[in-house]
Protein backbone atom coordinates (compact mmCIF):
# COMPACT_ATOMS: atom_id res chain seq x y z
CA UNK A 1 0.00 0.00 0.00
CA UNK A 2 1.18 3.52 -0.82
CA UNK A 3 -0.13 7.02 -0.11
CA UNK A 4 -0.52 7.59 -3.87
CA UNK A 5 -2.81 4.58 -4.16
CA UNK A 6 -4.90 5.84 -1.26
CA UNK A 7 -5.12 9.31 -2.81
CA UNK A 8 -6.32 7.79 -6.07
CA UNK A 9 -8.96 5.76 -4.23
CA UNK A 10 -10.26 8.86 -2.49
CA UNK A 11 -10.89 10.95 -5.59
CA UNK A 12 -14.59 10.19 -5.33
CA UNK A 13 -15.13 11.08 -1.67
CA UNK A 14 -18.05 13.41 -0.89
CA UNK A 15 -15.77 16.39 -0.11
CA UNK A 16 -12.39 15.99 -1.87
CA UNK A 17 -11.61 19.69 -1.52
CA UNK A 18 -11.87 19.40 2.26
CA UNK A 19 -9.42 16.50 2.24
CA UNK A 20 -6.93 18.34 0.01
CA UNK A 21 -7.09 21.39 2.26
CA UNK A 22 -6.71 19.24 5.40
CA UNK A 23 -3.61 17.53 4.00
CA UNK A 24 -2.02 20.87 3.13
CA UNK A 25 -2.82 22.27 6.56
CA UNK A 26 -1.39 19.28 8.43
CA UNK A 27 1.81 19.51 6.41
CA UNK A 28 2.39 23.07 7.68
CA UNK A 29 0.57 22.94 11.01
CA UNK A 30 0.98 19.44 12.50
CA UNK A 31 -1.11 20.20 15.59
CA UNK A 32 -4.16 20.56 13.35
CA UNK A 33 -4.22 16.82 12.67
CA UNK A 34 -6.27 16.04 15.77
CA UNK A 35 -9.13 18.26 14.60
CA UNK A 36 -9.07 16.91 11.05
CA UNK A 37 -8.71 13.31 12.20
CA UNK A 38 -11.93 13.54 14.20
CA UNK A 39 -13.85 15.16 11.32
CA UNK A 40 -12.69 12.78 8.60
CA UNK A 41 -15.54 10.26 8.69
CA UNK A 42 -18.13 13.03 8.49
CA UNK A 43 -16.40 14.77 5.57
CA UNK A 44 -15.12 11.77 3.60
CA UNK A 45 -17.63 9.07 4.49
CA UNK A 46 -17.23 5.62 5.99
CA UNK A 47 -17.98 3.47 2.97
CA UNK A 48 -15.72 0.71 1.69
CA UNK A 49 -13.33 1.52 -1.13
CA UNK A 50 -13.31 -0.79 -4.18
CA UNK A 51 -9.54 -0.39 -4.37
CA UNK A 52 -7.61 -0.96 -2.22
CA UNK A 53 -9.89 -3.75 -0.96
CA UNK A 54 -10.52 -3.88 2.74
CA UNK A 55 -10.11 -0.12 3.29
CA UNK A 56 -12.86 2.35 4.08
CA UNK A 57 -12.82 5.98 2.99
CA UNK A 58 -12.29 7.32 6.51
CA UNK A 59 -9.41 4.89 7.16
CA UNK A 60 -7.65 5.87 3.95
CA UNK A 61 -8.13 9.60 4.55
CA UNK A 62 -6.86 9.35 8.12
CA UNK A 63 -3.84 7.36 6.97
CA UNK A 64 -3.07 10.11 4.46
CA UNK A 65 -3.32 12.75 7.18
CA UNK A 66 -0.68 10.90 9.15
CA UNK A 67 1.60 10.58 6.13
CA UNK A 68 1.22 14.32 5.47
CA UNK A 69 2.91 15.24 8.74
CA UNK A 70 6.36 16.77 8.30
CA UNK A 71 7.70 14.79 11.26
CA UNK A 72 6.78 13.36 14.64
CA UNK A 73 4.83 10.53 13.06
CA UNK A 74 5.22 8.05 15.91
CA UNK A 75 4.16 10.56 18.57
CA UNK A 76 1.15 11.66 16.54
CA UNK A 77 0.13 8.07 15.84
CA UNK A 78 0.26 7.20 19.52
CA UNK A 79 -1.74 10.27 20.55
CA UNK A 80 -4.42 9.72 17.92
CA UNK A 81 -4.64 6.03 18.77
CA UNK A 82 -4.91 6.56 22.53
CA UNK A 83 -7.50 9.32 22.17
CA UNK A 84 -9.45 7.82 19.29
CA UNK A 85 -12.59 5.75 19.03
CA UNK A 86 -12.45 2.27 17.52
CA UNK A 87 -12.57 3.52 13.92
CA UNK A 88 -9.80 6.04 14.56
CA UNK A 89 -7.66 3.37 16.25
CA UNK A 90 -8.08 1.08 13.23
CA UNK A 91 -7.04 3.88 10.91
CA UNK A 92 -3.88 4.52 12.92
CA UNK A 93 -2.99 0.82 12.89
CA UNK A 94 -3.51 0.60 9.14
CA UNK A 95 -1.39 3.71 8.59
CA UNK A 96 1.63 2.45 10.54
CA UNK A 97 3.33 0.63 7.61
CA UNK A 98 3.21 3.89 5.64
CA UNK A 99 5.06 5.95 8.24
CA UNK A 100 8.83 6.41 8.80
CA UNK A 101 8.70 5.12 12.37
CA UNK A 102 10.63 1.85 12.48
CA UNK A 103 9.39 -0.24 15.40
CA UNK A 104 8.43 2.73 17.60
CA UNK A 105 4.70 2.01 17.52
CA UNK A 106 4.82 -1.71 18.37
CA UNK A 107 3.18 -0.93 21.77
CA UNK A 108 0.06 0.07 19.84
CA UNK A 109 -0.04 -3.39 18.27
CA UNK A 110 0.20 -5.00 21.70
CA UNK A 111 -2.67 -2.84 22.93
CA UNK A 112 -4.87 -3.68 19.95
CA UNK A 113 -4.18 -7.39 20.21
CA UNK A 114 -5.21 -7.38 23.88
CA UNK A 115 -8.64 -5.94 23.10
CA UNK A 116 -11.82 -7.88 22.41
CA UNK A 117 -12.43 -5.85 19.24
CA UNK A 118 -11.71 -8.30 16.43
CA UNK A 119 -11.43 -5.46 13.90
CA UNK A 120 -8.58 -3.96 15.92
CA UNK A 121 -6.89 -7.34 16.16
CA UNK A 122 -7.16 -7.75 12.39
CA UNK A 123 -5.78 -4.25 11.74
CA UNK A 124 -2.85 -4.91 14.09
CA UNK A 125 -1.76 -7.93 12.02
CA UNK A 126 -1.19 -6.04 8.80
CA UNK A 127 2.28 -5.34 7.33
CA UNK A 128 3.49 -3.41 10.39
CA UNK A 129 3.23 -6.62 12.44
CA UNK A 130 6.59 -7.61 10.97
CA UNK A 131 8.00 -5.67 13.94
CA UNK A 132 6.30 -7.95 16.46
CA UNK A 133 8.58 -10.46 18.15
CA UNK A 134 7.77 -14.03 17.21
CA UNK A 135 6.18 -15.10 20.54
CA UNK A 136 3.80 -12.13 20.52
CA UNK A 137 3.01 -12.70 16.85
CA UNK A 138 2.16 -16.37 17.45
CA UNK A 139 -0.17 -15.43 20.30
CA UNK A 140 -1.87 -12.91 18.06
CA UNK A 141 -2.40 -15.51 15.33
CA UNK A 142 -3.85 -17.91 17.89
CA UNK A 143 -6.18 -15.15 19.10
CA UNK A 144 -7.41 -14.76 15.54
CA UNK A 145 -8.25 -18.46 15.46
CA UNK A 146 -9.94 -18.29 18.86
CA UNK A 147 -12.04 -15.21 18.04
CA UNK A 148 -12.90 -16.10 14.44
CA UNK A 149 -10.75 -13.51 12.68
CA UNK A 150 -9.92 -14.91 9.22
CA UNK A 151 -6.24 -15.79 8.95
CA UNK A 152 -6.19 -14.11 5.54
CA UNK A 153 -5.76 -10.80 7.38
CA UNK A 154 -2.41 -11.89 8.85
CA UNK A 155 0.30 -10.38 6.70
CA UNK A 156 3.24 -12.69 6.03
CA UNK A 157 1.56 -15.71 7.61
CA UNK A 158 3.11 -18.24 5.23
CA UNK A 159 6.61 -16.92 5.88
CA UNK A 160 6.38 -16.60 9.67
CA UNK A 161 4.36 -19.67 10.63
CA UNK A 162 6.69 -22.12 12.36
CA UNK A 163 6.81 -25.33 14.35
CA UNK A 164 5.92 -23.62 17.61
CA UNK A 165 2.81 -22.12 16.06
CA UNK A 166 1.94 -25.60 14.79
CA UNK A 167 2.28 -26.95 18.33
CA UNK A 168 0.00 -24.22 19.67
CA UNK A 169 -2.58 -24.82 16.96
CA UNK A 170 -2.47 -28.58 17.58
CA UNK A 171 -3.09 -28.05 21.29
CA UNK A 172 -5.99 -25.75 20.51
CA UNK A 173 -7.40 -28.26 18.03
CA UNK A 174 -7.23 -30.97 20.68
CA UNK A 175 -9.15 -28.77 23.11
CA UNK A 176 -11.82 -28.09 20.50
CA UNK A 177 -12.07 -31.77 19.65
CA UNK A 178 -12.50 -32.70 23.32
CA UNK A 179 -15.32 -30.15 23.55
CA UNK A 180 -17.00 -31.59 20.46
CA UNK A 181 -16.12 -28.58 18.34
CA UNK A 182 -14.07 -28.17 15.17
CA UNK A 183 -11.28 -25.81 14.20
CA UNK A 184 -12.01 -23.01 11.72
CA UNK A 185 -11.23 -24.23 8.21
CA UNK A 186 -8.39 -21.79 7.62
CA UNK A 187 -6.71 -22.74 10.91
CA UNK A 188 -7.10 -26.45 10.21
CA UNK A 189 -5.59 -25.93 6.76
CA UNK A 190 -2.65 -24.01 8.23
CA UNK A 191 -2.05 -26.74 10.79
CA UNK A 192 -2.02 -29.37 8.04
CA UNK A 193 0.47 -27.36 6.00
CA UNK A 194 2.73 -26.90 9.02
CA UNK A 195 2.71 -30.54 10.10
CA UNK A 196 2.70 -32.55 6.84
CA UNK A 197 6.35 -31.75 5.99
CA UNK A 198 7.36 -32.83 9.47
CA UNK A 199 5.59 -36.18 9.23
CA UNK A 200 7.07 -36.82 5.77
CA UNK A 201 10.63 -36.04 6.82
Amino acid sequence: MTPDRLRAALRGVPDPQWLDAALRRVATEPAAIERFFAATARRCGRGPLPDPPGWTADEAARALLLTALPGGHASAAETLYRQGDAAEKRAVLRALPLLPIGAECVPLLHDAIRTNDTRLVAAALGPYARHLEQPAWRQAVLKCVFTGVPLAVVDGLADRADGELARMLAAFAAERHAAGRTMPDDAADLLRRLTIPTTEA
